[in-house]
């Protein structure tokens, strides 16, 4: 799934042959909230722009386990993960001692492995640095945390510089520092002022004209988020058989394009039955769950469909699976 993924932002970015080919609509590139022309023309090292993914799984009632969506763009939660891990072995030390639980304890050091391996110094040992948006943020806790496990550098926009040789330094109080490897938990838009949005404060000025010349690699690299696009999402089956000749291994969630009129017509008379979601939220943000709906709510939603098929899907309410709770 994520090497057609991978290949796919690659072609989205070069020369869109996937539309040539009429795989996918030429109209869902053009209305993409999450397409960056700024990246066009540019093809990071091996063709790779998500070094990192949340895909999220869950599993039916009849066993089936799906692929519910894609997260490229600044995949975020896994510290949590890891926080949790750590205090259940605390409180149910038996349970991980008498049964065969997979350990999750090396993942910064494998972060650290998969970042490191990017630097465009070679022979050298790669500074990595951890691009976070503030303290502000609701996920600078794993920023930390993260950077804490990996020895790398926790920096904020405002740390780092790029001057007109293009490649990127951080301050430091020993004098500047050159900078190898961005893991960047900072959204395209607010990456780089000179490139993107001009107001941002929380990006690096000449941050793109560093990557796109090749001193500094970043993850994931800016642009990936165009396949984290819900609608995209519903043709990950023919991206994998069109960029690699082979069927899934985990399906898809059964989805409705909006955008096909035959599709939005069934949406609409099903809606109270359905989870409908905008194309290009995150973390359940504007999800319409039908079953629990007001008949107002989905009054609301059925108005904004039609003002805006390109922008929503909708998938069957699933009974997903649960896990046995001790409380109390």
């Amino acid at each position: 799934r994520m090497r057609a993924l991978n290949l796919f932002i690659d072609d989205l970015y070069g020369a869109q042959k996937v539309i040539a080919d009429g795989v996918l609509p030429a109209e869902l590139l053009a209305d993409s909230a999450n397409f960056r022309p700024e990246c066009c023309g540019i093809s990071p090292p091996q063709g790779v722009w998500a070094h990192i993914s949340g895909c999220d799984l869950v599993r039916d009632g009849d066993g089936t386990i799906y692929v519910l969506e894609d997260n490229l763009r600044v995949p975020s939660g896994v510290s949590y993960m890891l926080e949790n891990r750590k205090i259940t072995k605390r409180v149910f030390g038996d349970l991980f001692r008498d049964l065969d639980i997979q350990p999750v304890d090396d993942y910064p050091a494998r972060l650290y492995d998969l970042l490191a391996s990017l630097t465009p110094r070679r022979g050298v040992e790669p500074a990595l640095v951890v691009l976070t948006p503030g303290v502000h943020n609701s996920a600078y806790f794993e920023h930390a945390f993260l950077a804490q496990q990996m020895g790398a550098a926790l920096a904020e926009g405002s740390d780092l510089v790029v001057d007109d040789d293009d490649v990127v330094w951080m301050r430091t109080i020993d004098g500047r520092k050159r900078v190898d490897v961005i893991y960047r938990r900072i959204d395209d838009l607010f990456l780089d002022p000179e490139a993107f949005r001009p107001d941002s404060m929380l990006g690096v000025p000449g941050l793109m004209r560093a990557w796109r010349s090749g001193t500094v690699a970043i993850a994931n690299a800016p642009g990936a988020g165009v396949a984290d696009d819900k609608v995209i999402y519903s043709y990950v089956p023919e991206l994998v058989r069109y960029y690699l000749g082979e069927d899934i291994l985990l399906p898809n969630v059964p989805t409705w394009r909006c955008i096909d009129p035959a599709e939005r017509s069934h949406v609409l008379a099903h809606l109270h039955e359905l989870v409908v979601k905008p194309a290009n939220e995150s973390g359940g943000y504007g999800i319409l769950i039908g079953p629990r709906a007001t008949p107002e709510e989905l009054d609301e939603y059925r108005i904004r469909i039609e003002a805006d098929p390109r922008n929503f899907i909708a998938q069957p309410t699933l009974a997903i699976s649960t896990a046995p709770t001790l409380s109390g």
